[in-house]
């Protein structure tokens, strides 16, 4: 019995050839075994859809690329895969479902599917609710159990994506952001509840007779009383003897607003992003949008970033080719350029320095690339001198013995002036 026999029999009790398909071809699998899972609290709250919404779509929208040693690579087979992961989806989409689930359901998956050198060719985003991670027992290797409707499969770590949030040390799966806001949601939706209750009631009134009107007039009054609660409103006439006074309810639209901007605040500190991003103002601490901007790719975007780099590089990247200095980078410099009077300073600065060449520049503002030979030399300015330069090189410097030359020469041409003047 071989490693992944004992591995299928301890997990599912399966036989190898279930997940093995055709030359590790996992394309059947897709289309007809797998589908979505629709999420009440995503597709009915609001303010949690627009924030799932912006995190997959700006993360989806970031460059994307392989390099090595800092030099973008193209053309390759394993780079075309973040623009091509499948047939079917395109890179964005893959990355939005990915960062979707994550945010949903606290874990992204991705099934890497391999040719027969077991290098990749493509890749699939799974619903988080497919996917069981398991530890063998004996190797304490980590796997993950893929369920469908007709079959299991087991997939080594290796070759599976698997972006998460935060996770205790005693789990492998991501705690869920919705399930952490369950009490403050269901705490919003008693109120909500209540308020729409409130304002469904219609008006109620105490009617006060007097001792002097009869049975029958009690009668009439009530008839028409009841005719003008019917129609929600119109004119009452009040006769002698009877008193309308109305019954004030306890519904303020300030308790509404309290409670949704109480909400708004624990919705954006549970999925890490500034309380801008809920539509709430207060308390952001900072006084521009460029901060505000740093502040977003530091404390949120960051993190999420790095952990979609780390599991490209580790599960996509040999260890022979990272240690040739190939590696996956999200480019966060477009999110931090702020506006033009920010990117003018830090491209003259960066051009005198010669950190960035005339076409780097023009590559970041999306302007055409300069054919001009000396757009791609690197320049820095002429009043920097390296640290252990001799003094009396540079320039604008007069040496000592240019100096004396220099008073020799004065007074000699004095000399000469005053014999010309005799």
């Amino acid at each position: 019995m071989n490693f992944f026999q004992r591995i299928m029999q301890r997990f599912s009790g399966s036989k190898s050839s279930d997940w093995k398909g055709k030359q590790f071809d996992f394309t059947d699998w897709f289309g007809r075994t797998f589908g979505g899972r629709n999420n009440s609290t995503l597709e009915t709250n609001e303010t949690i859809f627009s924030i799932v919404t912006r995190l997959s779509n700006m993360l989806a929208s970031l460059p994307f690329k392989e390099y090595k040693k800092y030099d973008e690579q193209s053309g390759t087979d394993v780079a075309d895969l973040l623009v091509n992961p499948n047939d079917n989806i395109s890179g964005f989409t893959m990355i939005s479902q990915l960062e979707v689930s994550r945010n949903r359901d606290g874990n992204g998956y991705a099934l890497i599917e391999r040719d027969k050198t077991m290098a990749p060719i493509a890749m699939f985003p799974i619903p988080a609710n497919y996917v069981t991670p398991m530890v063998d027992q004996d190797s304490g290797e980590l796997y993950y159990q893929v369920t469908g409707k007709d079959k299991n499969m087991i997939v080594h770590n290796s070759d599976m994506i698997h972006v998460r949030h935060i996770m205790g040390p005693e789990s492998y799966v991501g705690i869920s952001p919705i399930s952490v806001l369950k009490n403050a949601l269901d705490f919003d939706n008693a109120v909500a509840s209540f308020s729409l209750s409130e304002m469904d009631k219609v008006d109620t009134f105490v009617l006060t007779y007097g001792s002097n009107v009869s049975d029958e007039k009690r009668k009439q009054i009530t008839n028409n009383f009841e005719k003008f609660r019917q129609y929600n409103g119109g004119v009452l006439f009040q006769e002698p003897g009877v008193t309308i006074d109305r019954l004030d309810r306890n519904f303020e639209m300030g308790d509404i607003t309290d409670s949704d901007k109480i909400t708004r605040t624990r919705i954006a500190n549970a999925f890490n992003v500034p309380l801008s991003f809920v539509n709430d103002s207060s308390g952001t601490g900072v006084n521009s949008n460029e901060q505000l901007m740093t502040q977003f790719v530091q404390m949120t975007l960051s993190p999420i970033t790095k952990q979609y780099e780390t599991e490209f590089n580790r599960k996509l990247l040999t260890r022979n080719q990272r240690k040739q200095g190939y590696y996956f980078k999200f480019n966060l410099n477009a999110l931090m350029r702020g506006d033009i009077t920010s990117r003018s300073a830090y491209y003259q600065m960066a051009k005198r320095n010669g950190i960035l060449t005339s076409n780097d520049i023009r590559a970041l503002e999306d302007v055409p690339l300069s054919s001009d030979p000396n757009a791609d030399k690197l320049v820095e300015s002429g009043d920097l001198y390296p640290i252990d330069m001799d003094p009396a090189q540079r320039k604008g410097v007069t040496t000592s013995d240019e100096q004396e030359s220099s008073t020799d020469g004065s007074k000699e041409q004095e000399v000469l002036g005053n014999e010309k003047d005799k």
